[in-house]
């Protein structure tokens, strides 16, 4: 199956939303390249950035899961098809 390079930005409002916001992220480790988080104590969110290599129906899913938890906002830029 053709896979992607994407990237999804995270912002993480609601601190109750870390732990699944992991367990996703564990659940789709496979496909994660790399991630780095970085805490913005001033406006009291956490930034998040996710790099896959996955099929687009995978990076579709993840990214509509993670915008469903509450407090959470991501973003996806994907490779031109």
């Amino acid at each position: 199956m053709e896979t992607r390079i994407a990237l999804i930005g995270i912002i993480v409002e609601n601190t109750e939303s870390v732990e699944p916001l992991n367990q996703l992220l564990h659940e789709y480790g496979s496909y994660i390249v790399g991630r780095m988080g970085v805490p913005y104590s001033k406006k009291h969110v956490n930034i998040i950035s996710v790099a896959m290599d996955a099929p687009q129906d995978v990076i579709n899913a993840l990214s509509g899961k993670i915008g469903r938890l509450p407090g959470v906002r991501a973003k996806t830029v994907s490779q031109a098809g």
